[in-house]
């Protein structure tokens, strides 16, 4: 596509654009003068939208209402709770139902999938991850490999960028199995890595993965809301996403959970139990032994924690009504007028990490800064331009495309372009 470096240009994009009403159906941050922040940080942490506190209210007034009683009395019950965002976060992911459900949170429940999926033996026990995944991924592979009693730095496989490139290339995963895979027990790989923002083939890499009889499980805490990922074509075992980032649930709101069908009838498969994963029918016949629920359901321990769930079905409705193709087809011409006007910029202090190719990327652009100097990240947070510093020497920026705008990319760029 052919972009134009105007506001004018800027502003007849999103006079264009059929989504620009989203943005009025958000809560936009503004300054100590009541302006507008340039608000870039979806990947870390969503918007709220404005009907979430009707949403939340909904159950706050149910429990005034019914105490107790609310679990089956409240406008949507509270038993089932859950239930009601199944459908509509199956969709986001590409999955069926059976195979979603939210509950806990992130590393929590890649834990506790890796209780059901992480089965080590003395020869085939180690975990290979991205060289650069995100902490919690690192600490999590590396306790679970203690916990099994092997060296948490020995087991762990990394796949790495080639020396002087910042990308992953598929064809050295290959590699790395192809000489180590008879080793290797499981994959667990971000889907879009938080610092690049690189967007991962995840059927190849499931298909890679399970050639060599590795277990497969992917993270998508930046990919759920953001990519396709098409989860059950995939063919990976599992995964997990949160909700607070492109699904606007709110800070520290609760996760998704994948497990593909292949599993959903596997009753023997190890796995923690409570009484939130027993059979709906004998749940509450308290003296009942365990009766695993099948599908994604089958790993829940606890009731839903009702107000968080609440945050999340006001944002899950939104997409409901908009569909992700219609959100990726903006997204990509939004991120893509956002990388031309970058590079449009003469400057060699910044420069692009994140894929040209709109394929093998979400809406992240990682924009990296020459000799890591963080001034010009504070610099752009004074002037009400909200993005994110990633050590050591990153900017990431992600035009969202349920509330951000071509102007907002417009102007975003140009106080950039006057601070370089």
């Amino acid at each position: 596509m052919t972009y134009h470096k105007s506001l004018n240009y800027a502003k007849d994009l999103d006079q264009k654009d059929s989504l620009s009403y989203l943005r009025d159906e958000f809560h936009i941050p503004k300054d100590k003068e009541g302006n507008e922040c340039l608000y870039f940080t979806g990947n870390s942490l969503g918007l709220q939208p404005k009907i979430t506190q009707k949403y939340i209210q909904q159950e706050l007034d149910d429990w005034a209402r019914f105490g107790v009683e609310g679990h089956i009395k409240a406008k949507n019950p509270w038993l089932s709770y859950h239930e009601f965002l199944t459908n509509s976060m199956a969709k986001i992911v590409g999955a069926k139902p059976i195979e979603v459900v939210v509950m806990d949170t992130l590393t929590t429940n890649l834990h506790l999938l890796m209780v059901s999926f992480y089965q080590p033996t003395k020869t085939k026990y180690k975990i290979l991850i991205e060289s650069d995944a995100f902490p919690s991924d690192r600490y999590a592979v590396q306790s679970q490999l203690a916990f099994h009693g092997f060296d948490s730095q020995k087991g762990l496989v990394e796949w790495k960028p080639r020396e002087g490139e910042d990308l992953l290339r598929i064809e050295d995963l290959e590699s790395i199995l192809e000489k180590d895979g008879d080793e290797i027990a499981l994959l667990l790989i971000g889907g879009i890595n938080y610092y690049t923002g690189q967007y991962l083939n995840i059927k190849r890499i499931a298909d890679l993965g399970h050639k060599k009889g590795c277990i497969v499980g992917i993270d998508l805490a930046h990919g759920a809301g953001n990519i396709q990922p098409n989860l059950h074509d995939s063919n990976v075992d599992f995964a997990a996403w949160c909700s607070y980032k492109y699904l606007n649930s709110g800070p520290g709101s609760l996760s998704g959970l994948f497990v593909h069908e292949k599993h959903s009838n596997n009753r023997d498969l190890p796995r923690f139990a409570g009484w939130w994963n027993h059979n709906k029918e004998t749940r509450f016949n308290m003296r009942q032994p365990f009766d695993v629920l099948a599908g994604a359901e089958g790993w829940q321990l606890s009731n839903p924690p009702i107000l968080s769930m609440a945050a999340i079905k006001a944002s899950l409705d939104i997409f409901e009504k908009v569909g992700m193709d219609a959100l990726l087809q903006k997204s990509k011409k939004l991120t893509g007028y956002f990388e031309y006007l970058i590079n449009e910029i003469d400057s060699d202090t910044i420069k692009i990490i994140t894929p040209k190719n709109s394929e093998e990327r979400g809406c992240q652009l990682s924009i990296q800064v020459r000799n890591a100097d963080k001034n010009l990240h504070d610099k752009l947070t004074k002037n009400n331009i909200i993005t994110d510093w990633r050590e050591p020497n990153v900017i990431r920026c992600a035009p969202v495309p349920l509330y951000n705008s071509f102007e907002d990319v417009f102007r975003m760029v140009e106080i950039l372009k006057s601070l370089l």
